[in-house]
């Protein structure tokens, strides 16, 4: 019920005013959840995952997230977002890291970005293909923060988010 009603939270969040009602839950796929929401703007639906690990041990991460979300009405499909429980450094934005293959992100608040956005379509792809994807990022307070993310479910989830929105 905490991870339902953070998720929530967080798609509020990233929703703004336009939330019209409650997180719909649509399903658990491996380490993944599938969630839809009706917004002013349409249906988003959108898959998340929290961390398997987090580092350094010491610290208050907060809620920390991986959203990969699409808009029913086509203004974003599959996009990828880092959400961390506190403000990022936008000097040293947050990095992604799927196998061997690397991706920069930027920081507006407390989410992570992809900073090129032709770099969204092979992250999840390589998501896809991977079993972990790791997030290193820097908060405004300099700490250094590193989080791994179980992949186990994600294509079966998008496959949700696909056939949802």
């Amino acid at each position: 019920m905490r991870f339902r009603f953070l998720m929530i939270a967080l798609f509020a969040a990233f929703t703004g005013p336009g939330l019209a009602q409650e997180a719909q839950n649509r399903g658990a796929y491996g380490d993944w959840l599938v969630f839809t929401i009706d917004t002013d703007n349409g249906q988003v639906c959108y898959a998340a995952s929290r961390p398997i690990e987090m580092t350094p041990t010491n610290v208050d991460h907060g809620e920390v997230f991986f959203v990969i979300s699409t808009w029913a009405n086509g203004a974003a499909e599959d996009q990828p977002r880092f959400v961390s429980g506190y403000t990022l450094r936008p000097e040293t934005p947050p990095r992604a890291r799927v196998g061997s293959s690397r991706y920069q992100m930027f920081a507006a608040g407390q989410d992570g970005f992809l900073e090129d956005l032709d770099d969204e379509g092979d992250l999840i792809r390589e998501m896809r293909r991977g079993a972990e994807m790791r997030i290193e990022a820097t908060s405004q307070r300099g700490t250094a923060t590193a989080y791994l993310f179980s992949l186990t479910g994600v294509t079966a989830a998008l496959q949700r988010v696909d056939a949802l929105c």
